[in-house]
């Protein structure tokens, strides 16, 4: 199917997508995971991303918000392909096109107060009946209407809804059907009293001044979808392509929120997350490229993306997945790239100066490489670049309680240690190992006892890079120095 419709789209239309967030709070995931297969759809098959910020809620949108949006998208790499479209700025092509309805008589005039709307309401359901606008004002004959509107009587216009059903082949969900009765409330409003659009009718308008020939956005739009076929319809524009995406839960299986955690693309940036991790991460929110392929690229996503391969069932965000994505593409990048990254972390951590990075980059880059084999986050890679960067470490507990737990062995095998390092005429791996592990047989023991209470002492953890890379990076010196103080603490301890 999904090859039917590209071929017929790019054939007979452009292929033209679109975002179209509103800038009433953050770039939440699920945005951003909408966002990246509108995204990949376009990339994959030739077509064209476009952005619309629906700002036509003046009471709630803000240039903050708008500015979240862009930045998150930018931070992803989502980059847009025409100018942004603000449908805030579209008020007099909406209202043209609600004039046409009126024109072609599928759409009317409707005087009804507030308060006889809330007694219809009432009295539908002492009836026990869904509430039904029931026409009223479609009766007034056109004379009529224009002496009202002639006086400044308020309106609104609302479509006359058509009888039958309303059927779209969905790109995720295959053929769906509404029965026209049972659409909302019956013939709905598309323009307000103070002459704004209704959030259907501006966008259909916009969509259609975009050309847009995919919609793809959350299935909880699903209930939108006739209405806006039946604008489309009614003025006389080609029907665009239907997709709806699944819906992101929460580990408890409920629909994502704060009360799972972070939900919004900016704090996973500065949690430390890739945002190459992140949109690695949302592509499988939904999206299945097969063959147990998890850690992708996103050139290899644009190339893997088979919109047949949309998922129908709600997807589950777990934040340990997500790390682990990330740890994965921090192993797979190299230290080069992720150094510009990492250094102002560490900066921030007061940890070095972005000076010193810059004038000792050659270790750094060997610091980094080491260090992002066995981290999930770049706060994991500032935490374990610690030891390396201070004086003074401090010792975790539970390396203390696991490793020193006999505090004379433990200061037996590191005066050993140190003994041993201090006459090596080459600090290199190769020396380092072939003599400690003959401490080790001279000592009657085995290498992981006196690696590992080395470890602690050198790090303050338990886990590390190889101890050997971890000596060459701290150096001779203070290597000594570190075992030196482990020494007075476990006699003082």
């Amino acid at each position: 199917m999904v090859y039917t419709l590209v071929n017929s789209m790019s054939s007979a239309r452009p292929i033209r997508l679109r975002f179209a967030p509103s800038p009433t709070g953050y770039l939440h995931v699920g945005g951003a995971r909408t966002a990246l297969f509108n995204w990949l759809f376009a990339k994959k098959y030739g077509g064209q991303f476009l952005l619309r910020i629906e700002d036509t809620d003046k009471a709630r949108s803000t240039e903050a918000s708008t500015t979240a949006i862009y930045e998150g998208l930018e931070w992803l790499g989502l980059q847009w392909d025409e100018d942004v479209v603000y449908q805030g700025a579209n008020l007099d092509r909406h209202q043209a096109h609600v004039a046409q309805l009126l024109k072609a008589g599928t759409a009317y005039r409707c005087f009804c107060t507030a308060a006889e709307l809330e007694a219809q309401r009432k009295e539908a359901h002492a009836l026990k009946e869904a509430f039904r606008y029931d026409r009223r004002c479609d009766s007034i004959d056109p004379a009529t209407v224009e002496k009202r509107v002639a006086a400044g009587e308020p309106f609104v216009v609302r479509f006359r809804m058509p009888e039958g059903t309303t059927t779209w082949d969905d790109l995720v969900h295959g053929t769906i059907t509404f029965p026209n009765k049972d659409i909302g409330e019956g013939d709905f409003i598309v323009l307000r009293t103070d002459g704004t659009p209704i959030y259907n009718m501006a966008v259909v308008s916009d969509d259609i001044a975009m050309e847009i020939s995919l919609v793809m956005r959350g299935d909880d739009h699903i209930s939108n979808t006739p209405k806006q076929i039946l604008l489309y319809e009614a003025l006389g524009a080609p029907l665009p392509i239907f997709a709806h995406l699944p819906m992101i839960h929460g580990m408890d299986g409920k629909k994502l929120s704060k009360r799972h955690g972070a939900t919004a693309v900016g704090e996973y940036q500065h949690l430390g997350i890739l945002p190459q991790a992140m949109l690695n991460f949302l592509a499988l929110l939904g999206w299945s490229p097969g063959n147990d392929i998890e850690v992708m690229t996103l050139e290899q996503m644009i190339e893997l993306f088979d919109a047949s391969h949309l998922s129908k069932k709600a997807a589950i965000f777990d934040t340990q997945k997500l790390e682990w994505m990330n740890g994965q593409h921090l192993s797979l990048i190299g230290a080069d790239v992720l150094l510009p990254r990492v250094a102002p972390l560490l900066a921030d951590a007061g940890l070095t100066t972005l000076q010193d990075v810059e004038h000792r980059k050659a270790w750094f880059l060997s610091l980094l490489e080491l260090l992002k084999v066995r981290a999930r986050t770049l706060d994991d890679v500032v935490r374990q670049a610690s030891p390396y960067l201070r004086d003074d470490i401090e010792y975790d507990p539970d390396a203390v309680a696991k490793q020193w737990k006999d505090r004379s062995l433990s200061a037996d095998a590191l005066r050993g240690t140190r003994e041993t390092l201090a006459q090596l005429e080459r600090w290199e791996p190769e020396p380092m190992e072939e003599a400690l592990r003959a401490l080790a047989e001279r000592m009657g023991t085995t290498g992981g006892k006196i690696f590992q209470p080395m470890r602690v002492a050198l790090t303050g953890l338990t886990v590390s890079p190889g101890i050997f890379d971890v000596l060459v990076m701290l150096g001779r010196e203070r290597s000594l120095a570190r075992i030196d103080r482990a020494l007075e603490w476990l006699a003082a301890n």
